[in-house]
């Protein structure tokens, strides 16, 4: 059986780090580290872009760019930029939705992800507007592989 694959955005990677004095921030850092823990035990397939090393690279904290950095090492899969994804994240700017989402998001489609995931609440709006992939907060994602998960001990 085929693994779940995922592509994290950008702000999903840097979540753990932000200040955890609102709930549903804590909440959302709790389900990364719960991803991120699943990909570690390769429960799920971790897609790394050009985009993610790109965004990455911007990262002003030091510290944070390092541990980031390191989740390419994770990866199943590497995606690399060619004239598809541009094509496709020219497609996908159509619905309004900014270049850079646009590229992570062609990423995800071009490498056949299951789900995008992502913290920013823009982004999230608009999941209906992409249709290969589904666009998910992590908490959504936790508790769809929940479901999912207790689907499939009943049978």
């Amino acid at each position: 059986m085929r693994r779940v694959r995922i592509y994290l955005d950008h702000c999903v990677y840097n979540r753990p780090f932000d200040d955890k004095t609102q709930l549903s921030v804590r909440l959302e850092i709790t389900a990364v580290l719960a991803i991120m823990t699943a990909i570690r035990s390769d429960v799920f397939e971790l897609v790394w872009s050009f985009m993610n090393e790109y965004e990455n690279n911007d990262n002003p904290f030091d510290k944070r760019k390092e541990v980031i950095f390191l989740w390419e090492y994770s990866a199943a899969v590497i995606c690399k930029p060619d004239r598809e994804i541009l094509n496709k994240s020219l497609e996908i700017q159509q619905n309004n939705i900014k270049p850079k989402d646009s590229l992570h998001l062609a990423c995800a489609v071009k490498t056949r992800c299951d789900y995008f995931i992502t913290t920013d609440i823009s982004l999230l709006k608009k999941k209906t507007k992409v249709k290969e992939v589904k666009i998910v907060s992590p908490i959504e994602f936790i508790s769809i592989m929940e479901k999912q998960n207790a689907s499939e001990n009943e049978t």
